[in-house]
C-alpha cells in the first residue's frame, strides 16, 4: 500500500493554487472540472500529491487546529524571505528543537497549518 494524496477543500481555487505554487513550490500536475461548479487540482510530483477541490457555493472550509502539512525546505531563511514577499505571517516559530531541525508555521488561504522544516545535515 502507498499513500497517494491528501485532499483539501478550498474556499478559492486561484488563491490556493497561487499559495501552493508560489510559496510552497509545488507545480500543478492535473487540473480539471469535476461536475457542475466543481474543480479539482492535483499538485506535486512523485508519489504523494495534494488534491485541492473547490465547489462553488459550498460552505467555507473548517479545518480545525490539530492538523498540519509539513514541507521540507533547503533554507528556512529563504522561505522566510518568500513568506515576507507574499505578505504571509509566520504564526509560530521559528523553532530549533535540536541542532539538526528548524521549523516554522504559517496558514494557507484556507486556514490549513503549514509547517516548513529545514533539516541541517551534519557530517561527523
Amino acid at each position: 500500500m502507498k499513500f497517494c494524496w491528501s485532499t483539501l477543500r478550498v474556499n478559492n481555487m486561484e488563491e490556493s493554487l497561487r499559495f501552493y505554487e508560489e510559496v510552497v513550490g509545488l507545480k500543478i500536475d492535473q487540473r480539471f472540472p469535476a461536475g457542475p461548479g466543481v474543480e479539482i487540482a492535483f499538485l506535486g510530483k512523485g508519489e504523494t500529491k495534494i488534491e485541492l477541490i473547490h465547489e462553488a457555493g459550498a460552505p467555507k472550509s473548517d479545518l480545525g487546529t490539530d492538523i498540519s502539512w509539513g514541507f521540507e525546505v533547503e533554507s528556512l531563511e529563504s522561505i522566510m524571505e518568500r513568506l515576507a514577499k507574499h505578505e504571509i505571517v509566520i504564526t509560530a516559530g521559528p523553532f530549533e528543537p535540536n541542532p539538526t531541525t528548524r521549523f516554522l508555521f504559517v496558514e494557507d488561504p484556507n486556514g490549513m497549518k503549514i509547517q516548513f522544516v529545514e533539516k541541517v545535515h551534519t557530517s561527523l
